[in-house]
């Protein structure tokens, strides 16, 4: 872990300096020093008060750097094709293990010419148009505002059934680190 590094760069963020963190805490600048450049490690008890002087939540400064906020501006995002019908494929933000993206679905198209499956749980949120979904024996239509969710291990289909572009706001959780492959 890198808890050190975290200490600093929020001090340094926060424009704080060494000697007020000491003050407030009792620790010594030395100490202090060699928890920043990871030369030591904190007790939890020493880490609850850098974090208190440092006004952030203690479990921040656990934080690795990928578990920390990741952000994607709109135009930063990755956008893909997917399918036969070439679904257009914004993808928002991802963790570990959930991944969410926008498809635009044009009229008519479809995830493909039969049901897929594939890992994952999705929820699916219709941003857009009419769309038409089907797992298994269960189907229905959805409109504007409507969601559904599903296993995507049991093979689906979505089509698009409206007169113009469908757009679906879908969210995925995989327990692997693997992106899995929805739409």
């Amino acid at each position: 872990m890198d808890i050190g590094s975290n200490i600093r760069a929020i001090r340094k963020r926060k424009n704080i300096t060494i000697a007020q963190i000491c003050e407030e805490t009792g620790l010594s600048q030395g100490f202090l020093s060699q928890v920043e450049t990871n030369k030591t490690s904190p007790s939890i008890a020493t880490l609850e008060n850098i974090a208190q002087a440092l006004k952030v939540p203690l479990a921040y400064l656990l934080l690795k750097k990928e578990e920390r906020m990741h952000i994607v501006r709109k135009d930063e995002r990755k956008i893909t094709t997917s399918g036969s019908q070439q679904l257009k494929v914004e993808h928002l933000s991802s963790t570990k293990n959930v991944r969410m993206m926008l498809v635009e679905v044009p009229p008519g198209a479809s995830t493909g010419e039969a049901p897929h499956a594939h890992e994952g749980e999705e929820v699916h949120v219709v941003m857009k148009g009419r769309i038409y979904a089907e797992q298994g024996e269960d189907s229905a239509e959805f409109a504007e505002g409507d969601s559904f969710s599903w296993n995507a291990c049991t093979p689906h289909l979505v089509k698009n059934i409206g007169d113009g572009p469908a757009i679906i706001l879908i969210s995925v959780y995989t327990e692997s680190d693997q992106p899995g492959q929805a739409y």
